[in-house]
């Protein structure tokens, strides 16, 4: 495991450093629209998709501060999402990795706004690499996918459609595979288009740990720590939305997670052209994680 939090942080300085010569170069007018979008990115995190997208790359042994844009863009895309998820008209929450959320600090059409011209900033960064090949083109499409109508905005809209409603494992299956797990399968295939690896063993195993990181989402909803987590916790049971604890109950929700490990690994076994040392790491770290 300190082998792989030492490249973990690696990869997580590397973007770090990229991120902020990002925001530093932001002089969009008005300057509350610039201020804004810094705000969100720059409220840390642990940097997930990056980090997956960058790691991945470099398990192929591929030079992965080339694509650097990839996982920028990875990041505002993520981050628009969350300013949108915590509005007041989606999950409500004030709260976002321990201060203040978007809507809070700038006012709601303030970060309908910023999550917007995050989107938009995030295909500027694509068009920029896509200049570089054809694998750079499918590898932009990918992600566009993953974030749109028949990824993470379906998986939203469903969220919001069986909140309240009896539903059961295949709506919560839809929900978790598109919602979260779409963006987590993106850096992954992402990186493998890149590196010329094996795409469909890769989605695989990205669908297996989008999975992953959702239970665990759920979980932590149940069992985290407010200052630790950084968000409001509780708020799936009192809306009533559809978990994998309203599902399959507290325990059968570990004990899916744990099969869910497994499954990643004996997936990760079965790619030889890559270390995949790296990949299983991550898939321990999203068990255990406690934000």
């Amino acid at each position: 495991m300190d082998e792989f939090l030492r490249k973990y942080q690696e990869f997580e300085r590397e973007f770090e450093c990229a991120l902020a010569r990002c925001c530093a170069e932001m002089n969009f007018q008005p300057k509350i629209l610039a201020d804004s979008m810094r705000y969100s990115l720059l409220l840390g995190g642990k940097r997930v998709r990056p980090v997956l997208f960058l790691g991945t790359l470099d398990s192929f042994g591929y030079d992965f501060r080339q694509e650097m844009n990839f996982a920028l863009a990875l990041e505002c895309i993520h981050t628009y999402s969350l300013i949108h998820d915590d509005l007041p008209a989606m999950d409500n929450d004030d709260i976002r990795r321990g201060k203040a959320s978007s809507h809070k600090a700038f006012g709601e059409a303030n970060a309908i706004l910023a999550g917007d011209a995050l989107l938009s900033y995030a295909f500027d960064l694509l068009f920029d690499s896509c200049k570089k090949s054809l694998r750079h083109i499918e590898a932009a499409q990918e992600i566009s996918r993953a974030a749109g109508a028949e990824g993470m905005i379906a998986g939203q809209s469903a969220d919001l459609f069986y909140s309240g409603k009896s539903a059961g494992e295949k709506e919560l299956e839809f929900i978790y595979r598109n919602k979260t797990g779409k963006l987590l399968v993106a850096p992954i295939v992402m990186a493998g288009i890149l590196a010329g690896g094996e795409t469909d063993k890769l989605r695989a195993f990205g669908e297996e740990l989008g999975f992953l990181f959702q239970l665990t989402d759920d979980l932590l909803d149940v069992k985290g720590e407010q200052n630790t987590v950084g968000k409001t916790l509780g708020k799936d049971e009192k809306e009533d939305k559809l978990t994998c604890v309203k599902v399959y109950g507290l325990t059968g929700s570990e004990n899916l997670a744990k099969e869910c490990v497994e499954k990643c690994r004996l997936m990760l076994n079965d790619i030889k052209e890559m270390d995949s040392a790296f990949l299983k790491g991550i898939t321990d770290f999203v068990l255990t994680r406690n934000s």
